[in-house]
């Protein structure tokens, strides 16, 4: 397995479409959580998205003491969405492709392969959050700097707490985008699949839940989105009111930790299982 941990990292080195989604997804967290905001704060009375909202908030919500609301508060949606597309394409590529048999003669069996693509996924993951975390804290300081602002920083634990969530909410997607890969064995329909989920079914469940049908929230609530904005909105301790579209409080943290990650379980043994039992054509 750690011979197809290191070919895949050489892999997704080279991958045109791996830098593309980590480059949205950063481009992402710095428009919605600095260059909007901040563009409001100097704008002041005449923007009308910040009407009514005192100006020493707005220009709060971009200094270093709201860094992980903006780094990770995008997570459960928008770069969720990119996560799931990443585990499609890493995981499909090698049927769309057609070389995962070529892959197969060569000595590694099924699941070290696949293990080894797990593994390059989540160090990836890592990467891509630590990487979306230090454009924000240097979005923040220059802010604060030429604002005059509190240079104040979460501690050190929260900082720690905050980055292992969005983490796990990331790789969680990214293993929803793998086992539809294998499932379906191509990139496009698993995509496709995915992306509506996230985008537009979980939020229309949510909404139909919270305004209709108040007893579907057993089911909404235990929802991979909605755990996922709930762990968010547990390990960044944002108010509602300034939550970004997917984090809410729909269950408690210690909850949306154990079912996020009973999820990734669940999509990776199914992954392994179905790759196993399966012909890989």
């Amino acid at each position: 397995m750690l011979g197809s941990y290191r070919a895949e990292l050489i892999k997704l080195r080279k991958r045109s479409a791996v830098w593309v989604l980590l480059g949205a997804g950063l481009v992402l967290s710095l428009i919605f959580g600095y260059v909007l905001p901040y563009v409001g704060y100097l704008t002041g009375d005449d923007n009308p998205q910040t009407n009514g909202v005192p100006r020493v908030e707005v220009l709060r919500g971009v200094l270093p003491e709201r860094v992980l609301d903006n780094t990770i508060g995008g997570f459960p949606v928008f770069a969720g969405a990119l996560a799931l597309v990443l585990g499609a394409i890493v995981v499909g590529g090698e049927y769309t492709w057609g070389t995962l048999k070529t892959v197969l003669t060569q000595r590694p069996g099924r699941l070290a392969v696949l293990g080894g693509q797990f593994l390059g996924l989540f160090t990836l993951v890592a990467v891509w959050v630590l990487g979306i975390f230090v454009a924000c804290a240097l979005c923040s300081v220059g802010i604060a700097a030429a604002e005059g602002g509190s240079m104040a920083w979460p501690g050190v634990l929260e900082i720690v707490e905050a980055l292992a969530g969005g983490w796990l909410v990331l790789t969680m997607w990214c293993l929803a985008g793998a086992v539809l890969a294998v499932a379906f064995r191509n990139v496009a329909l698993p995509i496709g699949l995915g992306v509506v989920w996230i985008l537009g079914i979980e939020t229309l469940l949510a909404g139909v839940a919270s305004s209709l049908l108040p007893d579907l929230e057993v089911l909404t609530d235990a929802l991979p989105g909605a755990n996922a904005g709930a762990l968010v909105f547990s390990v960044t301790g944002m108010v509602a009111a300034d939550a970004p579209p997917g984090v809410r409080d729909a269950v408690g943290g210690g909850r949306a930790l154990a079912t996020l990650a009973a999820y990734g379980l669940v999509f990776a043994g199914l992954a392994m299982f179905t790759t196993r039992r399966r012909d890989v054509v």
